[in-house]
């Protein structure tokens, strides 16, 4: 795992932090999911319901989730302010229960994608990892892993939220950010067939056969929906996750297995090299606050 975005005093306090042999693997993971809930995303909210199980059996074979559970969220964003799904809103993990169980297990994950909604239009991905960063409660001991999924670009629909902020939170949470999005990828400077690449400039490719394989270095960021791009490729790869191409997973057959494949297996070995929140001492947290006005944002290949 490489956090690229880190600049200045900051990356220094962080290389220490990342490479000290006190940061142990973690144990479990708390994983949530912040999906668009325009009339487009039919299709992806049924991958996630289909996928959840495969992430979970994944994390559990390396040992994360195996002693203590893992933990699924799900937060829709961009409904209908009419069915009050378009402000961000974390989806119930348990029907049964009284009040919205804001964490459940990969079964009661996949049920509650049934509860996302098809209706909106106004879709703001930043607002959505904001409130999730900021009103989800997360445990000490867990890797915090966060995906987004959605077709568009940001819809602004606040002006006071920026990248130096959204980082400085997934940062003091030890968290990375992943999105599947509307933006091509290559594994050369004139490809743009690539499932996705992550923050090491590793690109992922369909091999054919619902399998995948790696081009180690070469990949590179192809031209997206609007402000795609710049609004959460960027952002993902600067907080040292991954970002993939959704067109890749729309174009169904082996191309969708093969996305499922690569985006799990990454998100498996993401989430067991990731430190748990509890590793950063509060004076290593302050050293890093104050280096994030030196950011060095990574640049985006062209």
């Amino acid at each position: 795992m490489k956090r690229k975005w880190i600049a200045g005093t900051a990356g220094l306090a962080a290389a220490a932090l990342m490479s000290s042999a006190s940061v142990a693997a973690p144990i479990t993971a708390d994983v949530v999911f912040l999906v668009d809930e325009s009339g487009s995303m039919g299709g992806e909210h049924a991958w996630l319901s289909n996928m959840i199980a495969s992430l979970e059996s994944g994390l559990v074979g390396e040992g994360v989730g195996s002693s203590v559970s893992n933990r699924y969220s799900l937060v829709g964003f961009g409904g209908s302010s009419f069915s009050n799904h378009l402000d961000p809103h974390a989806h119930d993990m348990d029907a049964v229960t009284a009040g919205t169980q804001e964490w459940g297990s990969s079964t009661d994950f996949a049920a509650a994608t049934s509860t996302l909604v098809t209706n909106g239009g106004t879709e703001d991905g930043w607002s959505a990892l904001d409130w999730a960063l900021n009103n989800l409660s997360y445990r000490a001991d867990a890797a915090v892993n966060f995906v987004l999924v959605t077709d568009e670009d940001r819809d602004n629909t606040n002006a006071a939220l920026n990248k130096e902020s959204l980082l400085s939170g997934l940062f003091g949470k030890n968290a990375l950010l992943n999105v599947v999005v509307n933006n091509s990828f290559g594994c050369d400077a004139s490809s743009t067939n690539a499932i996705g690449i992550d923050s090491d400039d590793n690109g992922f490719q369909a091999d054919g056969s619902g399998g995948f394989t790696k081009c180690e270095g070469a990949g590179n960021i192809g031209s997206g929906y609007g402000t795609t791009g710049s609004d959460y490729v960027d952002l993902a790869l600067n907080s040292g996750g991954a970002a993939w191409n959704l067109n890749i997973l729309r174009s169904g057959g082996t191309n969708a297995d093969s996305f499922t494949a690569s985006f799990v297996d990454t998100k498996v070995q993401e989430i067991t090299e990731q430190p748990p929140v509890s590793v950063p001492e509060p004076g290593t947290l302050a050293l890093l606050g104050l280096g994030l006005t030196g950011l060095a944002f990574r640049r985006k290949k062209a």
